[in-house]
């Protein structure tokens, strides 16, 4: 017989108000918004210049339409279009769940570009610090499916393994916190970290590479822990649909990194008299070769 630890009998409904019911889900998005929100203006106080903090209020409602937009086209289109499809009104419950991050992604991407263009400053220095921010919503979003008892993992007999209401009566990996764990928690110290170097923080785009790079890794380890999606299954050589996601997304880091380090790196300078704020690139170092001087005759 294998040991199980018993899943915490959780309501995925927070606070219920009558006829209006707060689930946990929602909270944990609130959450990942508003303090993710906090962490940007907390790392462009640091440096001031283009993009400023005020910058980053205005974009909060473009994040929320982003994500929430794309994270749920994303997990149609990804995950259950056939189902989808042939009921169109289940599109719009998104409280039921059924939030994809890579299609979350490409939403605050497409939402991060039009901002930016639209502000007038380069999309890869405000997409930096916004993707130091990333795994705040990441860890409450995978808090989240834990407590719904959704995206469990495999049978396992690990000590911890837990029976999930809606994984059958063996246990399980409790995967979400293992993602929570790893996406969230320890991808928010690093990228930390990193941005605390000059030599990352003054290349736009580096950030925002290491996040690919980081996520990826850690989302397509820790597919072999989680049970595939059962509409899904195992897919191209015994691959999930995570993990086929997550290979272009190391690509493309990789690709931005490589990009970040052939531009010369920005520095931004605060004039203290006028407290205006300007930007200059630093240029790579080059030898000069002084030619010897012919004596005059």
């Amino acid at each position: 017989m294998m040991f199980a630890i018993p899943f915490p009998a959780i309501d995925p409904v927070a606070i219920s108000l009558g006829p209006l019911a707060i689930r946990w889900y929602a909270l944990a998005y609130l959450a990942g918004f508003i303090l993710g929100w906090r962490y940007c203006l907390r790392l462009s106080a640091r440096n001031p210049g283009p993009p400023q903090p005020i910058d980053y209020d205005d974009f909060l409602t473009w994040a929320v339409i982003g994500v929430v937009l794309g994270g749920r086209i994303g997990y149609v289109l990804f995950y259950q279009f056939d189902y989808y499809l042939s009921d169109p009104s289940q599109i719009l419950m998104v409280w039921h769940g059924g939030m994809s991050f890579h299609g979350g992604f490409l939403g605050v991407i497409i939402a991060v570009l039009l901002f930016s263009y639209h502000r007038g400053f380069s999309p890869l220095a405000f997409g930096d610090l916004l993707a130091c921010a990333a795994p705040i919503g990441l860890f409450f979003g995978r808090i989240a499916n834990f407590i719904n008892g959704e995206l469990f993992g495999r049978v396992s007999d690990v000590p911890w393994a837990m029976v999930f209401p809606r994984g059958g009566p063996l246990p399980r990996h409790p995967s979400q916190l293992y993602e929570a764990t790893l996406e969230g928690l320890v991808l928010f110290i690093l990228l930390g970290l990193a941005a605390r170097v000059p030599a990352i923080r003054n290349r736009p785009g580096t950030l925002i590479g290491l996040f690919f790079i980081g996520y990826g890794l850690a989302r397509s380890s820790l597919e072999f822990f989680r049970e595939p999606d059962v509409q899904l299954g195992f897919l191209f050589q015994g691959a999930t649909m995570g993990q086929l996601l997550s290979i272009p997304m190391i690509m493309i880091g990789a690709a931005f990194i490589l990009y970040a380090r052939t531009r010369p790196a920005t520095v931004v300078l605060t004039a203290s008299a006028t407290g205006a704020t300007t930007e200059a690139r630093v240029a790579e170092p080059k030898t000069e070769t002084t030619q010897p001087r012919t004596p005059a005759p």
